[in-house]
């Protein structure tokens, strides 16, 4: 794997479509536009390599294992060293760092004594001390396409189209096998020794995480996202005070990466159906407004466990079958699949977690929807 290049400072040199930062390269422009970004300006990032070290793993240099990102996003001034020596604009695309995570779930997890403080891990002010890593898409066009299990030329056609022409060069340019897509990436959120990931006889309990504004962020009671999320927050936290790891990786594919007007436009018709909000309609009603119940397209999301060296997860906090499936099915082991506690369950997200475990999600004990149970389930009403 060489260097990704993508900025507009050296054209000939640039070997990918589209640009850094996906969507906010747009932002970049107004700057521009405006006067306040000088094109001119090389960054200064001597003091912005990682805050830990991750990799390489051998899972980098098998081309099926990562199609979706560049695992030498985060090291470019000691892996392309070189490049940036001869003035190749090269630019990171993985952000390493450390934080501290304060989460009011982990206080009331102090409180009742489903956790306990050690000061190294938690605080008894029920601070935990994590490392991030943030990374961008980078899209490896025919490594993409096999996933899907159709041609380069088919997914390239597919994307120009999707994208109103927006990205003539995916047609007259097939030398460029890279491509950065105008999509959210993803956060890493890691609790422990990063240096034992990849081993796989040390704990690892992980969830991986699919972005939902409405309830991550202002606790909305429709879903079970943000009950989940901070469940498995607390696990994570748990594993890695036995000695450890855990993960939580979130992706910023809101509403199914349908998007968040999507989703509420279904929500509406959830609430106004006839008959209200019935968990036997949950996923019909998703494909009348979008034509198809979900887009997430979990075959790509192993690559960032891969990234991480992870090769076994002890716990994964997750009901969702198509996520356990395309893990697994990319060579990484689960021994444990955690379903979410039902005291949990907000009273409005009956309907989903009816609707999902109906359809294959994961059950596990706490969990059996047959049709009686799908029929009897329903949501509030609107107002």
């Amino acid at each position: 794997r060489g260097p990704v290049i993508a900025t507009t400072r050296h054209g000939p040199q640039r070997n990918a479509i589209g640009a850094h930062a996906g969507g906010y390269s747009i932002y970049r422009a107004l700057a521009v536009a405006s006067g306040g970004l000088d094109t001119t300006r090389m960054p200064k990032l001597e003091l912005t390599t990682p805050a830990v070290r991750i990799g390489p793993h051998p899972s980098w240099f098998d081309p099926t294992k990562i199609v979706t990102m560049d695992p030498f996003g985060h090291d470019i001034q000691s892996s392309f060293h070189a490049w940036l020596k001869k003035g190749y604009d090269i630019r990171p695309t993985i952000a390493v760092t450390r934080a501290h995570v304060e989460l009011p779930e982990c206080k009331d997890a102090l409180r009742s004594g489903y956790l306990s403080a050690d000061d190294l891990i938690l605080a008894k002010s029920g601070t935990s001390v994590v490392t991030k890593a943030a990374i961008e898409p980078v899209w490896y066009l025919p490594g993409v396409a096999a996933r899907f299990g159709v041609s380069e030329r088919l997914l390239r056609d597919s994307l120009f189209a999707q994208t109103n022409s927006m990205y003539p060069e995916l047609i007259t340019r097939d030398d460029l096998k890279l491509f950065l897509p105008p999509i959210g990436g993803m956060t890493v959120y890691i609790w422990g020794d990063v240096s034992t990931i990849a081993d796989p006889n040390v704990e690892l309990t992980c969830r991986v995480h699919d972005e939902c504004n409405g309830s991550d962020v202002f606790f909305s009671d429709i879903c079970t996202c943000r009950p989940y999320l901070a469940h498995a927050v607390i696990e994570c936290i748990k594993c890695a005070q036995r000695g450890g790891n855990g993960i939580v990786i979130y992706f910023r594919k809101e509403g199914r990466a349908l998007g968040e007007v999507t989703k509420y436009l279904v929500y509406n018709m959830r609430k106004r159906q006839q008959g209200g909000d019935q968990a036997s309609e949950y996923f019909r009603c998703t494909e009348d407004v979008a034509g198809v119940k979900d887009t997430r397209f979990q075959a790509l999301m192993p690559d960032v466990l891969h990234w991480l060296g992870i090769t076994r997860i002890h716990k994964f906090i997750s009901m969702s079958d198509m996520k356990y499936d395309a893990i697994t099915q990319s060579g990484i082991e689960i021994l444990e699949r955690v379903e979410i506690p039902p005291e949990l369950i907000p009273a409005d997200a009956q309907v989903e977690i009816a609707a999902k475990v109906h359809v294959g999600y994961h059950g596990g004990t706490s969990y059996a929807v047959d049709e009686n149970k799908l029929s009897e389930t329903k949501g509030r009403e609107y107002y």
